[in-house]
């Protein structure tokens, strides 16, 4: 390898793209390209950085194994930074199980990261605990460093495990501040705002506040009946009942929970459920069916009583009934929250990370854009979306439909 490949590794390891594209900018061999390929992508020119890093891959010939995964996990990390997701999972893991082969711990390391990175985004906690179980991150270089516990300070966020987050996030902090790349401090200090941020709202008793990501673990651990709007669940403790798939029994829960320890009137639950402004005989034998299949759901958690008014919660083994509600009360919430990372989205990338249909996702951007909350660029597969940073709302690591369940 020559002095001006050398160079310009060195320049984007300590994140100076533009001094690693003086020295390589007017060469067209496959190392250059490659370099060039990451330098354009630290630069945010995406589309030119991954037709750049194919080349290289072509180039490369066939015994130069690693270099062609090197450049594949580029093409990975720049189609994450993109919110391309669909690019192939197989292929990342296939790049990274040649480098170890080959020895190259340290780009095998950052390949595992990036699919850290991709499975936290679209939800996957578990696969991506058990990517990072058992690996040991004290050879790696400061910034490899910091990037892998990044990934552990994802994890331990969505999963409410606040003192484990702050101390990920501390270290880190520390190995960032050792690689002196001021991009690297950079998102260590935004991750680190989501301990700061408001993850949701407590309702309760008539009143309303807003709950930090410890006020959240806190309030879960503890043995307070919560209806969480989050997530769709009624729970007390370790104990959940879900009810995603039943919205009418959620809306049932929730409306009997923001009104405890009062009683709700009739009226007010068929609204809720039913979105009717008009109660006949029907909708209140409705109701009773439907009272009943909460009542069956829910009775290790609480019974539900018939008043004179309406119905009321009696919470099981516990002392109080609250609701745990998203930081905005938004029908389309969740598509907001990963649009709210500041990155443009497009709609095909966030049915993947929603686990819902483009279709449902492109009507819910289309009625979101009507009403001025987000908007897009570009024409065709070009086309992206994005939203202006909201201040007090969640970034994707604290999405509230990735909250656990207990």
């Amino acid at each position: 390898m020559d002095s001006l490949i050398t160079a310009a590794a060195q320049a984007l390891a300590t994140g100076d793209p533009l001094g690693a594209l003086k020295r390589v900018a007017l060469r067209d061999d496959p190392p250059a390209l490659a370099l060039r390929g990451i330098a354009m992508a630290q630069l945010g020119e995406f589309v030119r950085a991954k037709a750049l890093l194919k080349s290289a891959a072509r180039a490369f010939r066939p015994r130069e194994a690693v270099a062609r995964a090197r450049c594949v996990v580029a093409e990975a990390e720049i189609a994450l930074a993109a919110r391309d997701l669909t690019f192939p999972a197989k292929a990342l893991v296939a790049a990274r199980t040649t480098l170890e082969a080959h020895g190259d711990s340290a780009n095998a390391a950052h390949a595992r990261n990036v699919e850290v990175r991709r499975l936290l985004l679209i939800g996957h906690l578990e696969e991506a605990r058990r990517k990072l179980a058992g690996f040991d991150p004290t050879p790696l270089p400061p910034a490899l460093r910091a990037a892998h516990e990044l990934a552990v300070a994802g994890i331990a966020i969505r999963s409410l495990q606040t003192r484990d987050a702050r101390a990920a996030l501390a270290r880190a902090e520390e190995s960032a501040h050792r690689a002196n790349i001021p991009a690297l401090t950079a998102e260590v200090e935004n991750a680190t705002l989501a301990l700061t941020t408001p993850a949701a709202r407590l309702i309760a008793r008539g009143d309303e506040r807003s709950l930090l990501l410890a006020d959240v673990e806190a309030l879960l651990a503890s043995k307070t009946l919560v209806v969480d709007a989050c997530r769709h669940v009624v729970r007390r403790g370790g104990i959940g009942v879900p009810l995603a798939s039943r919205p009418i029994l959620f809306a049932l829960a929730r409306a009997l929970g923001e009104a405890w320890p009062e009683d709700v009137s009739r009226k007010s639950l068929i609204a809720s459920a039913f979105r009717a402004k008009h109660a006949d005989d029907s909708h209140r034998a409705r109701l009773r069916v439907e009272i009943g299949r909460l009542r069956a759901e829910v009775g290790e958690l609480a019974d539900i009583r018939a008043t004179e008014k309406g119905f009321e919660l009696v919470p099981l083994r516990a002392n109080d009934v609250v609701v745990l509600a998203p930081p905005v009360d938004e029908r389309h919430g969740a598509l907001l929250a990963f649009l709210a990372d500041g990155e443009a989205w497009s709609s095909s990338a966030l049915a993947i990370a929603l686990g819902s249909s483009p279709r449902t996702v492109q009507r819910a951007l289309e009625q979101l854009a009507a009403t001025g909350k987000v908007r897009s660029f570009g024409r065709g597969r070009a086309l992206r979306w994005m939203i202006p940073q909201v201040p007090g709302f969640p970034t994707n690591l604290l999405l509230p439909g990735l909250l656990p369940t207990g």
